[in-house]
């Protein structure tokens, strides 16, 4: 039956196994006679009616449902964001980030006269730079 431990006869899990194997068959076997003796009686009882009108009466079989039809994911909706249009501009900053100066993006040139400027004054006391940034253009209307 069980393989056992070398000689030392069946491990616990061997013997639950066993358990729950017999336990399994005696369920089977008093579900199958339950409904016999329940499908005779109501078989006795029919037979047994004189004619009565309050005769009982067997349960009706429940139709099977039909299996409900797989619903489509809704669509998420997502907000698109409103683009903005921007613009290129030339901006002439000091040390602290600072904006000194601001050009439209054709205007290169005198950003670069200003920053010039602005570094003969200092005299190596602060220090400039030149970038170029895109702003947000703002809607006439």
């Amino acid at each position: 039956m069980a393989k056992g431990r070398g000689g030392r006869g069946p491990t616990r899990l061997d013997k639950r196994r066993e358990n729950e194997a017999a336990e399994a068959q005696e369920r089977d076997k008093e579900a199958d006679g339950t409904e016999e003796e329940v499908e005779e009686e109501v078989e006795e009882e029919a037979d047994s009616g004189d004619g009565d009108d309050e005769a009982p009466k067997k349960k009706a079989k429940k139709a099977a449902k039909k299996p409900a039809a797989a619903k489509k994911p809704a669509v998420k909706r997502t907000r698109v964001a409103k683009e903005v249009r921007r613009r290129a501009v030339w901006v002439v900053c000091d040390n602290g980030s600072k904006e000194v100066g601001e050009f439209p993006f054709n205007q290169k040139a005198e950003a670069e006269e200003l920053l010039a400027r602005k570094i003969l004054e200092k005299e190596g006391k602060a220090t400039f730079y030149l970038n170029l940034v895109k702003k947000e253009m703002k809607e006439e209307k």
